[in-house]
């Protein structure tokens, strides 16, 4: 591979999403943008972790004052019947004795282990964001309102929880959204944990308090967006505008935190016939698309852009995992949510995925010679006045969402080749869990790409000297010797078969694994899933599992006895992995996908239907 332009670039980015997947969890990217802000970004750097000590701040003043850059013309929800587009699930046909006895003891497990986390936080972290799951302590890592709750709400609808979901509705009723004494919000986070909770359990149960909160939220994430251009703070100084300061958008912000908006801001307009947060995304979707052809891999964006110049294609960097990721997920899913009435959202799906398919996907060399793919990050460059892209061939948990979002957006635009594809990424995923000593994938490894997409024979000795040149040790003259090396690291390294290097060993509990086994699932029908969502469950649960409730782990390269512990249990633990799970194990009719589409936090909204 020629070597590219403007190597200090590469390792920056390369540097910063080291750092990403060691310090960070579940899209807390907060390190990676700091390392791309310049001075001109917040000055409350910290991430949702931090703990400032600061008073109660409350911006109840700056929300009824009107706002400092008003919209001048404001856009207006499409109008007109939605249009009846393709049938996304599959039709399931008649269910044996032993089948449903079988599926509903894997459901009843499911439900167990929810109960057993719900009941350890409703007892000792109550209205706290998270239960620490190894001493019972609690934490606020998310504006200390009660994250956990409001990300649980509509997986107590879904498992027929009805006296503890209306408990929760009734203590999240007097969450207070415009105080907190976090110094930083996370606008991102906020909008798919909190605004998502509220909305999906509002579509499910029709509590017109959820409603309520969901529109509290929504009005306080309108601030964030008071800014000259009406790009919104993604990393949002709760304090500055509790005093009424002026705001600008940031000119370094992650893909995903910006153009994630699209889901939650468009179902609350639906719903409360108010257009303000429908215009607020489309003024983001719409700059999106405009540039979508114009950056240095036309059809996508870098995972950093500027949106206070609302640049969205100038750095060199490509994925569909991590710090991009949900801005994908969200294109077809809006298609979906109104019903093809906004037709821009299904064309930039499908620019963007002629894209990613040449570019960033690719068959990894494997012992089975199993015909799997993965999603690698594209770096992009110059020589000699010609584009040079360069492939970093890696696996990322994060980016198991992809063979689920490539399968459901083949379906809604009709392309077979999307959905074929979208098997094979969810099948890489179910091969890196399968193929671990644990049973659980890791966060991120690296992987030996093939050299043809057809036929990719397993060379051991070529699987080996790549563990070398990984390790940065380097090759020699001596294949013997280095086959040696290879053997060192691999043993030292825990390395299985296939696996070039583990740079993050951590396993926290994320769902974007069996996201995509159950998509696949409810749109193919194919009669493997079930086991192999069953053997995932199966070791999580017994790995991850405490006296209170489940745990992150630390390595899941470890062989006998349990891993080491994080110490840490994300609302998505219950909002979305068990929620996911629990669904492979239902009627086919729960939570339909031709009726609803799920945000990236896994809360289902109603689908604008004819």
């Amino acid at each position: 591979m020629p070597p590219l332009a403007r190597r200090w670039g590469a390792a920056l980015l390369i540097a910063c999403v080291t750092c990403f997947m060691l310090f960070t969890s579940h899209r807390n990217l907060e390190l990676a943008r700091l390392n791309f802000s310049s001075s001109s970004s917040s000055s409350a750097d910290a991430g949702p972790d931090s703990d400032w000590g600061s008073p109660p701040v409350s911006i109840r003043e700056r929300l009824q004052k009107p706002p400092q850059y008003p919209v001048t013309k404001m856009r207006q929800l499409p109008t007109g019947p939605p249009s009846r587009l393709p049938t996304v699930q599959t039709t399931f046909g008649p269910e044996s004795d032993n089948d449903r006895k079988v599926r509903l003891e894997r459901q009843a497990a499911v439900k167990e282990a929810f109960l057993r986390c719900w009941s350890s936080y409703r007892t000792k972290a109550w209205m706290s964001d998270e239960l620490e799951p190894v001493n019972g302590g609690r934490k606020d890592t998310f504006g200390g309102w009660g994250a956990t709750l409001v990300d649980s709400l509509d997986t107590l609808w879904i498992m027929g929880l009805k006296d503890q979901f209306y408990e929760a509705v009734a203590a999240a009723a007097n969450i207070s959204f415009e105080t907190t004494s976090r110094a930083e919000i996370n606008v991102f986070e906020t909008n798919i944990r909190y605004l998502g909770g509220f909305l999906a359990a509002y579509d499910l149960s029709g509590d017109k308090r959820l409603l309520q909160k969901a529109k509290e939220v929504g009005e306080v994430l309108y601030l964030a967006f008071d800014t000259p251009n009406r790009m919104p703070q993604t990393r949002w100084n709760f304090h500055d505008a509790s005093r009424g300061e002026r705001q600008v958008a940031h000119d370094a912000v992650l893909l995903a935190e910006i153009g994630s908006f699209s889901l939650e801001f468009i179902r609350l307009s639906m719903l409360t016939d108010d257009p303000k947060w429908f215009d607020a995304v489309q003024n983001i979707m719409e700059a999106l698309q405009k540039q979508q052809q114009k950056t240095r891999l036309p059809g996508m964006w870098p995972v950093v852009v500027d949106a206070r110049r609302m640049d969205f294609g100038r750095h060199n960097h490509y994925t569909l995992g991590a710090m991009a990721d949900s801005l994908y997920e969200y294109l077809p899913k809006t298609h979906a949510l109104v019903g093809g009435l906004l037709p821009m959202y299904a064309d930039m799906y499908n620019a963007a995925m002629d894209t990613a398919i040449r570019y960033n996907l690719f068959r990894p060399m494997v012992p089975d010679q199993k015909d799997i793919l993965m999603a690698g990050m594209v770096l992009v460059g110059s020589e000699n006045g010609k584009r040079v892209t360069q492939l970093r061939p890696e696996g990322q948990h994060l980016a198991c969402f992809t063979g689920g979002m490539l399968a459901l957006g083949g379906k809604l635009v009709q392309n077979d080749t999307h959905i074929h594809k979208g098997e094979q990424l969810m099948d890489g995923c179910v091969w890196a869990y399968k193929s671990m000593p644990l049973g659980i994938m890791p966060e991120v490894f690296h992987v030996l790409p093939c050299d043809s997409i057809d036929h990719c024979p397993w060379d051991e000795e070529k699987w080996k000297l790549a563990v070398v040149e990984e390790a940065g040790w380097g090759l020699s003259e001596n294949k013997e010797n280095d086959l040696h090396k290879a053997n060192r690291i691999i043993n030292h390294k825990r390395l299985p078969q296939g696996f070039v290097s583990i740079p993050d060993a951590r396993y926290i509990l994320r769902p974007e694994a069996i996201e995509s086994v159950f998509l696949l699932y409810r749109m193919t029908g194919r009669r493997d899933l079930p086991d192999s969502a069953w053997a995932m469950f199966q070791a999580i649960d017994s790995n991850t599992r405490t006296e209170l409730a489940n745990s992150a782990l630390l390595d899941v390269t470890v062989k006998g006895g349990k891993p080491p512990m994080i110490h840490s249990m994300e609302s998505f633990w219950l909002g979305e992995t068990l929620k996911y799970f629990y669904l492979m194990f239902s009627e086919p009719d729960v939570i339909n996908l031709d009726e609803f589409v799920f945000n990236t936090e896994a809360h289902p909204f109603k689908r604008l239907i004819p």
